[in-house]
């Protein structure tokens, strides 16, 4: 390419893939000498009017990344009847996948960008769960979705990487009777605080097993089923006073817990990634 060419981006998003998409052809071709010209966000018809009018006057190609079928239909129409190239450059793998897998395209602009901006949201909960679990840097609660609170192994750790990874920052709380909780619980709003509890003879067992996998001996105060009525009779206390819901989670896989607080969460409006 030893003259200016040019090739028209068009898309009804960004337009980023296409882009990509023409720098890589265009490599090809003496050093990748082309000047990129963007149409982003195309939402009318008389936008894709202003690019073909354009791109007659300059000779020019026109790649294009339309996923709404009345703008790509129009497009094409356009380019035909002006004797302009039109390169689609994603209907024809999404029309491969609609025919291979049995299943229609959303048609909806800019989903990669959302997929993209979920990826991200997904990693920064989980950064908060690794950093307000189990009561640390207490006023970071503020800004928690949802705090978890319940004693010792209540399945507060794993529910709240769980959740994480739905893109909800969460945060747990242990309840110890010799502990006093932190002053930022009692200060958020009621509907924030989700109590977890299970049976005493359940929890019992699991302390039970937890202390045999570490080398201790069964035996010890952790594990005593008194201990454990007195700590659930102080969860109890600390959960009326906070008026939050609260979730039996004996015998209930991480995943059944987390759907009761996930419809927990869609009624106070709080959306997760997909």
């Amino acid at each position: 390419m030893n003259e200016r060419k040019v090739v028209y981006v068009v898309s009804d998003s960004v337009g980023e893939t296409a882009e990509l998409t023409v720098k890589a052809v265009a490599a090809q071709f003496n050093g990748g000498y082309v000047d990129i010209q963007h149409k982003s966000y195309v939402q009318r018809t008389e936008d894709i009017d202003d690019v073909i009018t354009a791109s007659k006057q300059s000779n020019s190609i026109i790649a294009y990344t339309i996923v709404i079928p009345f703008l790509k239909k129009y497009l094409d129409q356009r380019a035909r009847e002006e004797g302009i190239i039109a390169i689609d450059l994603i209907n024809p793998l999404m029309e491969a996948f609609a025919q291979t897998f049995q299943t229609d395209p959303k048609g909806e602009p800019g989903l990669m960008r959302k997929l993209d901006a979920n990826y991200f949201q997904r990693v920064k909960a989980i950064e908060f769960a690794v950093k307000y679990d189990d009561g640390r840097e207490p006023q970071g609660l503020k800004r928690a979705d949802i705090v978890l609170i319940g004693i010792s192994r209540t399945s507060k750790t794993p529910l709240s990487i769980y959740l994480a990874h739905k893109g909800l920052n969460v945060a747990n709380i242990p309840l110890v009777p010799e502990v006093a909780p932190p002053d930022e619980l009692f200060e958020l709003r009621r509907n924030v605080c989700v109590g977890l509890v299970t049976t005493p003879d359940k929890l019992n067992e699991i302390r039970r097993e937890r202390l045999r996998s570490l080398g201790l001996t069964a035996q010890a105060n952790y594990a005593n089923l008194d201990r454990i009525l007195a700590e659930l009779d102080y969860a109890e206390k600390i959960m009326k006073r906070l008026g939050c819901p609260v979730i039996d989670v004996s015998n209930k896989a991480v995943e059944e817990a987390a759907d009761l607080i996930l419809a927990i969460l869609k009624k106070r409006g709080v959306g997760v990634c997909e």
